[in-house]
């Protein structure tokens, strides 16, 4: 396989450590500046709305600009961003730190996937695309544990030094190792926005919203709940994450495996699984074996929701997908928001730790009741013979790039 493929996998693994590191922080995050506990949960919040925000907006603007340059400028911004969230003298300056940072998340994943498929042959494109996402696993298992460990060592500014570094790494690799391809044209962004009037489409999102953010309501005050509820003391934190991570890594490549044979009942099934180990985790939260084994079933039904989520969104807007795509990556994350908001919410009402489970819980159920909503309709549809503007169909190449290569 190319090199240029490691230096994409490099670029993945510092996102996805910036990402979910926070839960491992926010103890210290919270002392450093003197906030409460769902006040320092907005470090999930905007760094979130931020990929949201910066998902299409980055995809649009990278139409004017090859795959190599957008990635170079991705991996800038993300440098940026997380040294400015290490050297923030205040909370407020972190937030803006994490949001920068965010901005080149949704983005940098979209065109690296095109890039990798284009370093490879056609053969051999799926197992390219796969490699450079594994820089976003390997993060949930060794870079969040390592980021929680410098934080209890050195201090938490030094887990986003770290992470700067870790771009600088990806940066550089970039430049030397991606070549500078062949332009293509870009996809006019009238056919890609048409793919939305498609319902099915916004239905597909809604399910992203509230299915993987429900595991964002648990996990963005994870450290707080294992230390001030199951009594593990707060070194434990390290190998808590690793086996959230583990529990990702599981259910990713599970779901994987057996959603091209059966999608909606992968999603079903990811998704009630979800909500039922969610809804435990208020009770488990209590026994440190329990609630570790609770742990690795929220990674692993977490991200068991990925691969359904993410095709039928595909599937739907299969004419003209690439806003599309960027548009779910920002729906995760406005999930991930969402819930860290709705579970921050609870906490300053005083309802304790294990609550933020609850909100979880019930908004899995509510994804499972809108993903039942959507294969009704299109059911309905199906049998009526209708076509829906955007929806399912052949995918072209000329309808594939937004960006140029």
């Amino acid at each position: 396989m190319p090199l240029a493929l490691l230096a994409l996998a490099i670029g993945a693994f510092g996102i996805g450590t910036t990402e979910f590191a926070v839960m491992g922080l926010l103890p210290d995050m919270a002392a450093g500046f003197g906030v409460s506990i769902p006040l320092a949960g907005y470090a999930t919040t905007v760094y979130a709305l931020g990929v949201v925000a910066g998902a299409p907006l980055m995809t649009v603007l990278g139409t004017r600009f090859t795959r190599k340059q957008m990635l170079m400028l991705l991996m800038g911004l993300f440098i940026v961003g997380n040294a400015l969230t290490g050297l923030a003298p205040t909370f407020e300056l972190v937030l803006a730190g994490r949001v920068v940072s965010a901005f080149a998340h949704g983005a940098f994943f979209g065109i690296g996937a095109l890039v990798a498929a284009d370093l490879v042959a056609p053969d051999k494109r799926a197992t390219a695309i796969s490699l450079m996402f594994s820089g976003l696993t390997v993060a949930t298992v060794v870079g969040v544990p390592v980021g929680t460990l410098l934080s209890q060592q050195f201090g938490w500014r030094t887990t986003f030094y770290a992470i700067a570094a870790f771009g600088v790494l990806a940066l550089l690799g970039i430049v030397r190792l991606v070549p500078a391809q062949r332009a293509k044209a870009a996809a006019r962004i009238g056919s890609e926005l048409a793919a939305f009037r498609n319902p099915q489409v916004g239905l597909a999102m809604l399910m992203t919203i509230l299915g993987f953010g429900g595991v964002f309501a648990a996990v963005t005050y994870l450290a707080s709940m294992m230390t001030e509820v199951t009594g593990f003391a707060a070194s434990s934190v390290v190998w808590l994450t690793a086996v959230f991570g583990l529990g990702m890594v599981g259910g990713n490549l599970f779901s994987g495996r057996f959603t091209d044979r059966a999608m909606m009942p992968m999603l079903y099934a990811s998704l009630t699984g979800l909500a039922l180990v969610l809804a435990a985790f208020t009770f488990t939260a209590h026994n440190k074996v329990a609630a570790t084994a609770t742990v690795a079933l929220i990674g692993f039904f977490g991200f068991a929701t990925v691969p359904p989520l993410q095709k039928r969104v595909l599937d739907q807007a299969a004419a003209a997908p690439t806003l599309a795509s960027a548009g779910n990556i920002a729906a995760f994350n406005f999930g991930n928001a969402l819930a860290a908001w709705l579970g921050g919410l609870v906490l300053s009402a005083g309802l304790g730790f294990t609550s933020v489970n609850w909100v979880g819980a019930l908004m899995a159920v509510a994804a499972l009741g809108v993903a039942v909503l959507a294969s009704v309709l299109e059911r309905r549809q199906t049998g009526r013979g209708q076509v829906v503007a955007g929806g399912p169909a052949a995918v072209s190449d000329e309808a594939i790039p937004a960006v140029r290569s």
